[in-house]
């Protein structure tokens, strides 16, 4: 559902066509056209209406019919159809309606150039590629770094660059960072498109970790928070297939020039700290921008401000907040955990798999795509945040108790009774702790009368054994019947110059 969300979003809000879709999303370009069929139908528009923010809404407005399967089409020879290209006048649309006029059943001109196109990635052919202005910005890390210093233990970290290169420009964005990790990685293209002042349709990035947590040459898995971020700045993400430098050439090329014109020029330099190095990197980087380039005489920046600037998408107004996705379970006591700490939901929800979108001040918990609770962001490893409202109402009754509503309640029994659940209380670190054991020595009033709890209560006092199971063991063996024996008080030390006395110790 993620997926046919994000055709959705692609093909009525950003205007892209159906293979551009299926690039972007790694689904069969027949898929894509399914699904678009389906909407057009609906006459669905972007955004969606409020009743389909439910996935089983959206599944039945949209699946209502399941079509039956074609059989197969014959397939054409695409060897000879290779071969007919290369000669001269020799298109697609000439070759597909000979294919055509030869077999009436077969695929209609979108399948057959798919197809096709399909069988000749399976050659080794090197394409130029043209590059439209505002279309594609490439992404990717450089292999090379420069020492940053630690100046009180002297330990070595390597920074490397993150390197943004426009497509049709070249005009380039580079940042020395300490790590790869995800939340580097996003802030870098934060950081990147507010140095361009706008955002491409497409991204390009490698398959890093940080990008796709799936690698596959059909259907790679993207991030969820690298996800989230494109949809922010209403971007489609093509990653480049695994160990094919040529579909990021642009950035390829940018990560040598970067580290020729940025890394040796700062190599005889020692850096203490990774701002230090930035504002080093920062006048090479226009340096860079500025130099011209051999085939087209201009530099970068010109062509960029020529060509590529009025074509960049607008920036949202709101920056975007850093999050983190989690798919957690709920456990029995109706919490998720997400960095060692707890947040409830309803009860009900126990035993689903949920998602958990956290930022740096909240984290929402969501089920089937809808918002179904949010809390405030806490960062204390193993505490809980629950809500009353999420509780079941036996629970909701027990969370309402307070250590003053439970003394009151033993005073009913006795004054014994108090000041054993008073005693229960003040032991515990937390006096929360202790409302179990309370409740279960006034739920004794059950099986026993109140004398005999009362005076159970006043034997295990006596006795400092203020627990609830001591006070069970007493009733259960008929103890709170029998006189306590009085230990004899042993007798004075005499007053000597060596005894120092309790008040010596501390």
């Amino acid at each position: 559902m993620r997926k046919l969300r994000e055709i959705l979003r692609l093909h009525l809000e950003m205007r892209l066509g159906s293979r551009a879709i299926a690039r972007s999303l790694s689904v069969s370009p027949g898929t894509v056209s399914g699904y678009l069929g389906r909407v057009r139908v609906a006459k669905l528009t972007w955004p969606l209406p409020p009743e389909l923010d439910d996935d089983v809404a959206l599944t039945r407005l949209l699946f209502t019919d399941e079509r039956k399967p074609r059989p197969g089409r014959p397939e054409p020879d695409w060897g000879q159809l290779h071969l007919e290209l290369r000669k001269k006048h020799v298109t697609k649309q000439l070759l597909w309606e000979e294919y055509k006029a030869e077999q009436p059943d077969g695929y209609q001109f979108s399948q057959f150039c798919e197809r096709y196109a399909r069988w000749a990635a399976t050659l080794s052919v090197t394409m130029r590629q043209t590059h439209v202005a505002g279309e594609k910005l490439f992404l990717d890390f450089s292999g090379d770094g420069i020492d940053v210093v630690d100046p009180k233990t002297g330990e070595r970290r390597k920074a490397k660059l993150f390197l943004a290169v426009l497509g049709a420009s070249n005009f380039t964005y580079a940042e020395p960072v300490l790590s790869e990790n995800l939340p580097t990685w996003v802030q870098c293209h934060v950081n990147a498109l507010e140095y361009m002042g706008g955002a491409t349709q497409v991204w390009v990035p490698d398959n890093l970790k940080s990008a796709v947590t799936r690698p596959h040459r059909y259907e790679p898995d993207l991030n969820a928070t690298y996800a989230e971020l494109a949809r922010h700045y209403r971007v489609a993400v093509i990653p480049a297939r695994v160990r094919k430098p040529r579909d990021k050439a642009k950035v390829e090329q940018g990560v040598l020039l970067a580290e020729r014109w940025i890394l040796a020029a700062l190599r005889h330099r020692t850096f203490f700290s990774l701002e230090e190095l930035r504002q080093a990197v920062r006048p090479l980087l226009e340096k860079l921008n500025s130099r011209p380039m051999k085939k087209l005489k201009k530099s970068r920046r010109e062509v960029f401000e020529e060509v590529e600037r009025a074509a960049l998408q607008p920036l949202p107004t709101r920056r975007y907040e850093y999050a983190e996705w989690a798919r957690p379970r709920v456990r029995v006591d109706y919490h998720v955990e997400f960095d060692g700490h707890f947040y409830s939901v309803p009860y009900q929800w126990v035993g689903q798999q949920v998602d958990v979108r956290a930022t740096a001040s909240a984290m929402e918990v969501m089920l089937g795509g809808r918002r179904v609770t949010s809390h405030l962001r806490s960062f204390e490893k193993g505490g809980h945040t629950t809500k009353n409202e999420h509780m079941p109402k036996s629970h909701q009754v027990q969370a309402e108790w307070t250590p003053l509503k439970l003394v009151e309640w033993a005073k009913k029994t006795g004054p014994a009774t108090a000041a054993l659940v008073e005693e229960i209380l003040r032991s515990r670190v937390h006096a929360r702790h202790g409302f179990q054991a309370c409740l279960g020595v006034l739920h004794l009033s059950r099986e026993y009368e109140a004398e005999r709890i009362e005076s159970a209560c006043a034997r295990a006092l006596r006795l400092r054994a203020c627990t609830y199971k001591s006070v069970a063991a007493i009733l259960r063996n008929n103890l709170d019947r029998e006189p306590v024996r009085e230990e004899p008080q042993p007798e004075a030390l005499p007053v000597h110059g060596n005894v120092r006395g309790s008040d010596y110790y501390h």
